[in-house]
């Protein structure tokens, strides 16, 4: 971990007179474990907190929110516009905010060290805030792996949802889930931001593809229900299911657009509804909502997030969800196109939401909701109803015990040696080998001279690394996400005379965003009308190779985390053997109705 003894011992002096005063013990009497539910302990508490709120208090914990800067005492103005201070412990007081939420924009994340520190700081405005009712916040990410990934090396790293579907061990998923949330809880982050609980039944999906576990809705349900007792029960952090009602089967990103779902009330029941079932089955904290319309459950035309039947009829009553419901950003445009950021807020939380994450115009927003319960348009029961939720919760998951987190643990919990070997393990046996029509794999790749060119400078890069470490001397050119005619014929020339290529693709098939020219495609044929054998590895969504010819070898990984790289350089080598099965059909380009590998398809050696 890139420290310092000067750093970590200034940092663990810093904390040390709250750490001392407030920190709970490894293990208190009757073996409990903080972070870990303690059942009718927490009663007490939220009754007795409660009493003491104010109505303003009460409302800011309703509010989760991005604060800028990586130090929290230490002004950033670009919370001025937002929030009018500038450091992030005076939002977090100002606002007296129920959460705030990490993001590597935001500078939040920087290493776990700074990660740590900020988490602590943060704690502290929340708590020594004047006032007779101190509550901790809940710290918030969403590592959910894979392709969403806002904490990197030397955090622990899996390749994502896709590939433990692929992997189809909800045991490794456990895993996956559990290290994940002990490296965060480790850093003082209390919350993540998943699992995906979406079912990805359409292969053009932009937002959700490889962070679904499967399209197989049942698969989807147990890695899902997998996932939450990993981070509930073994990581001790807050999970969230999303997005619901489902967000697996649409071609229209949220974040820029209104995605309409037209499946029927019973496809709904079939294909989306299993993965949430089984998450509030296994006990999950929150379920967050989706910023889309399901005119199926609801025809007001309203995203899902404002509807009142798909939150408090379906979610509450039909499938008895008892937690706390949190909505998607509300700075995600497919949730602003309708009402004013305002009434946005107003209508989440009459519709059943209990938090609100995000709000573009907090001030505003946090007005408009004093107005409402003040008014009787929300009432005061409904308010107290949605505060003893996420106080609940604050307490079943710890946080109210154990608000800090210890800098002198972070090195013994984060990217430790037996976390990367569990992680390496768990993703050797998520590869999935598609093609291998010519017999390519595996490869001796000792003493060979080896191409890897395609997607991403990392991705070339750890990829080379990986079969450099298998005996094999590699060059290098990265041609990017879309390459250019003069990047394709650069890269075919460097072919020449090699022993092999390995090709990196991400997303070819998506010609009307990541790759307008077809430049990755292009890249392919070029590569294999050389004559040299060509590997074609997909970093992310497995459907490229509909898009590539009869490209003769092929590999999915589902992901370009380095983790994911490494485990493909092992089994082009042959030093692991390919025992990834498609967790998602792979159709035909153009013909979405027709299958060219089925769900399950997966060769070996």
């Amino acid at each position: 971990m890139p420290s310092t003894p000067t750093r970590r011992t200034a940092l663990t002096a810093s904390m040390a007179l709250a750490l001392a005063g407030a920190a709970a013990p490894a293990a208190s009497a009757g073996g409990h474990r903080p972070g870990h539910p303690r059942p009718g302990h927490h009663h007490g508490w939220v009754t007795s907190t409660m009493a003491r709120m104010t109505l303003r208090e009460k409302v800011g914990q309703l509010f989760v929110q991005q604060v800028y800067g990586s130090v929290a005492d230490a002004p950033d103005e670009r919370n001025v516009p937002l929030y009018g201070v500038a450091k992030p412990s005076e939002v977090v007081q100002k606002y007296m905010l129920g959460g705030v939420i990490y993001f590597a924009w935001t500078d939040s994340v920087k290493d776990p060290d700074q990660i740590t520190a900020l988490s602590n700081g943060l704690q502290k405005a929340a708590l020594t805030r004047r006032t007779k009712a101190r509550v901790p916040l809940t710290i918030g990410v969403d590592q959910e792996q894979g392709v969403v990934t806002r904490i990197g090396p030397p955090a622990t790293q899996f390749p994502g949802s896709m590939a433990l579907g692929a992997g189809r061990s909800t045991k490794d998923a456990r895993t996956a889930a559990a290290i994940t949330g002990q490296e965060l809880r480790a850093m003082g982050i209390t919350t993540n931001f998943a699992p995906d609980a979406d079912t990805n039944v359409n292969p053009l999906n932009p937002v959700i593809g490889t962070r679904s576990f499967s399209s197989d809705p049942s698969l989807a349900a147990d890695m899902v229900a997998a996932q939450v007792t990993g981070y509930q029960r073994d990581g001790g952090v807050m999970s969230a299911a999303k997005h619901f009602p489902g967000h697996g089967d649409t071609a229209t990103d949220s974040h820029v657009a209104f995605p309409v779902i037209t499946h029927t009330r019973q496809q709904w029941e079939e294909i989306d509804a299993p993965p949430f079932e089984a998450a509030i089955a296994a006990g999950i904290d929150m379920v967050m909502t989706a910023h889309l319309s399901f005119p199926a459950l609801d025809d007001s035309g309203d995203p899902a997030t404002l509807s009142r039947p798909i939150l408090t009829g379906l979610l509450r009553e039909r499938l008895g969800f008892e937690g706390v419901i949190v909505t998607d950003s509300l700075e995600m445009q497919g949730v602003r196109d309708k009402y004013g950021d305002e009434e946005v807020a107003v209508r989440a939380l009459e519709a059943g939401v209990d938090q609100l994450l995000m709000s573009p115009a907090l001030p505003q927003a946090f007005e408009a909701v004093v107005a409402a319960v003040e008014s009787g348009r929300i009432s005061r029961r409904d308010l107290d109803a949605k505060v003893r939720r996420v106080l609940t919760l604050k307490a079943e998951r710890g946080v109210v015990e154990r608000p800090w987190a210890d800098p002198r643990r972070v090195d013994r919990v984060v990217g430790t040696p037996e976390h990367l070997v569990a992680a390496a393990a768990v993703t050797n046996r998520t590869t999935t080998l598609v093609r291998n029509d010519d017999g390519v794999l595996p490869m001796a790749v000792r003493g060979k001279d080896l191409l890897v060119t395609g997607y991403g400078e990392t991705t070339t890069r750890t990829l080379a690394a990986g079969l450099d470490a298998q005996g094999a001397t590699s060059t290098v050119l990265v041609t990017g996400s879309a390459p250019t005619d003069a990047q394709v014929a650069a890269a075919a020339a460097a072919a020449a005379g090699r022993d092999a290529v390995v090709v990196t693709t991400m997303k070819a098939w998506d010609t009307a965003v990541t790759d307008k020219n077809r430049g990755q495609q292009k890249l392919v044929a070029a590569l294999r009308a050389t004559g040299v054998p060509v590997v074609v590895v997909a970093t992310r969504d497995p459907y490229d190779i509909a898009y590539l010819g009869d490209a003769e070898t092929y590999l999915a990984t589902y992901s370009y985390s380095p983790v994911a790289l490494e485990a493909a350089a092992r089994v082009i080598a042959g030093a692991v053997a390919p025992t990834g099965k498609l967790p998602v059909d792979v159709p035909v380009a153009g013909d979405p109705s027709t299958v060219l590998y089925p769900f399950g398809h997966g060769l070996g050696y």
